[in-house]
């Protein structure tokens, strides 16, 4: 078996893009972000993914939020950007701007809303890569595009030299375990989780890293996680990941039935780190709504269970 040697490896956390209360960017929230997670011992960065609501965004404030994120990094950690678009040219476009404005590596899901087929979805990422110089990352997250990747496809994609890793959310576990033990022969090919409840036995079935949308929060915490089970101290890694598990519990502050799924997690990421110092509001885009005061004290209580400080 070929030692391996992945590109992208340890806590690359999707980061947050604060707004202000009348919905614009909030940049110098933004660059306290890059500071805070980069502080915290992170390996990388991942603009306009999901927990960026990059889908959100237009054109021009994506191009603002990877500008600001690569200058706020400042050579410190790579950047990469998500180029999460519909069709083959419009990601295209999107990943030529990332590139652009200095991104190392750019991530790409499936095609949607349009109807595809396997070796479409094949064929699109195949296009995008060879459309760039950048390094091209896969993002498995059926859960949105409403497509699951298939390993063997990845595999292949990864052999090929046309994708240089994978972002996996999709939330399956024995899908990404194949996926794991197919990497083993692909030296340059990252592995990396976004399942941040359990990045310890992600790490144990092969996982180079974790994309956890709760590292915006606390990324102290999955940095220690990382460590520990890169040194085999899984006893260290469980006790990390199970206080993580806890503090979770965050996505669950905002009142049954008055908010998505995806609203509730982004609302309580944003509103950990506004009780954190981080950001300036909890503001959220528009059809979303924040969390209200009630709902903040369930986010503080969870910090402070979770042992981590509010200002």
């Amino acid at each position: 078996m070929t030692a391996r040697t992945p590109r992208h490896t340890g806590v690359i956390p999707p980061v947050v893009t604060p707004l202000t209360e009348d919905g614009e960017l909030d940049i110098p929230s933004l660059e306290r972000v890059v500071d805070h997670l980069v502080a915290g011992g992170v390996s990388g960065l991942f603009a306009l993914g999901s927990s960026g609501e990059t889908a959100y965004l237009t054109p021009g404030r994506q191009d603002r939020v990877i500008e600001t994120v690569v200058a706020a990094a400042a050579g410190r950690v790579p950047v990469l950007a998500g180029a999460i678009e519909t069709t083959t040219d419009r990601a295209v476009e999107r990943a030529r701007r990332a590139a652009a404005l200095g991104a190392a590596a750019v991530v790409v899901t499936a095609p949607f809303y349009t109807r595809t087929h396997p070796a479409e979805i094949d064929r699109h990422f195949r296009d995008v890569a060879a459309a760039l110089d950048l390094p091209v990352l896969a993002y498995d997250v059926p859960v949105c595009v409403h497509t699951k990747l298939d390993p063997d496809m990845l595999l292949e994609l990864a052999a090929d030299g046309v994708l240089a890793g994978v972002k996996d959310s999709s939330g399956d576990d024995g899908a990404f375990r194949r996926l794991a033990i197919g990497a083993r022969d692909l030296p340059g090919f990252s592995v990396l989780t976004g399942h941040e409840l359990v990045v310890d036995a992600m790490m144990l079935g092969g996982a180079d890293g974790s994309v956890p949308g709760l590292g915006n929060v606390d990324p102290h915490g999955y940095v220690r996680l990382h460590e520990a089970a890169v040194r085999g101290d899984w006893a260290a890694a469980r006790a990390e990941q199970d206080r993580l598990v806890a503090l979770f519990d965050i996505v669950r502050a905002a009142r049954p039935g008055t908010a998505s799924a995806t609203a509730a997690g982004l609302g309580a990421f944003k509103t950990a780190l506004t009780l954190r110092g981080v950001i300036a509001t909890n503001q959220v885009s528009r059809p979303m709504r924040r969390l209200d005061a009630g709902e903040t004290a369930a986010v503080a209580a969870c910090l402070e269970r979770a042992g981590l400080g509010t200002v």
